[in-house]
């Protein structure tokens, strides 16, 4: 069988679907904006799930990121995937929210299973992400197949349609 690595150590200017980039600052506007409102300024480590043939050719101004989490952390603020059961779904793939990313094993980069979560979807600009990356240093990028993998998984979470009538359950 041959070695698939999931990830691979970047450095520099460039992003790509897929990238992890640590604390990220993101501005959460207030529910209601009136004259004087202040924003909300959260840091999450994120993915990036924007297209790369976008990123490449700049042809963006917003880059689409989404959280991710480590597996123990999730778990810490939603008990119910502590259980194997849950874990065992979220690796299948049968929780359109969230997917399941393997452990990185790079030495200074190690990480636990990543839970990205699709539920909660922030656009960055692209400049400021660029610069951000740069001054983050070296990072961790996902690698194909993986990375088309949760291509995937974000679309198929993004295009669920729910019917108002379905057909009847065979029986």
């Amino acid at each position: 069988m041959q070695d698939y690595p999931w990830y691979e150590v970047v450095k520099g200017k460039e992003i790509l679907q897929g990238d992890i980039i640590n604390s990220c600052p993101l501005i959460v506007p207030p529910p209601i904006i009136k004259d004087g409102s202040e924003v909300d300024i959260i840091e999450y480590d994120v993915i990036v799930m924007s297209q790369s043939c976008d990123l490449i050719h700049k042809k963006l101004e917003l880059v689409l990121v989404c959280p991710v989490w480590p597996l123990t952390e999730f778990e810490t603020k939603n008990p119910s995937y502590k259980s194997p059961r849950m874990k065992e779904s979220l690796r299948r793939g049968y929780l359109p929210g969230y997917h399941l990313l393997n452990r990185c094993e790079i030495n200074e980069f190690k990480t636990d299973y990543l839970v990205v979560d699709f539920r909660s979807v922030y656009s960055v600009p692209f400049d400021f992400l660029l610069e951000l990356s740069q001054k983050r240093g070296r990072r961790i990028r996902l690698l194909p197949p993986y990375r088309e993998h949760l291509s995937q998984g974000f679309a198929r979470f993004f295009m669920r349609v729910g019917l108002p009538v379905d057909i009847p359950i065979f029986k």
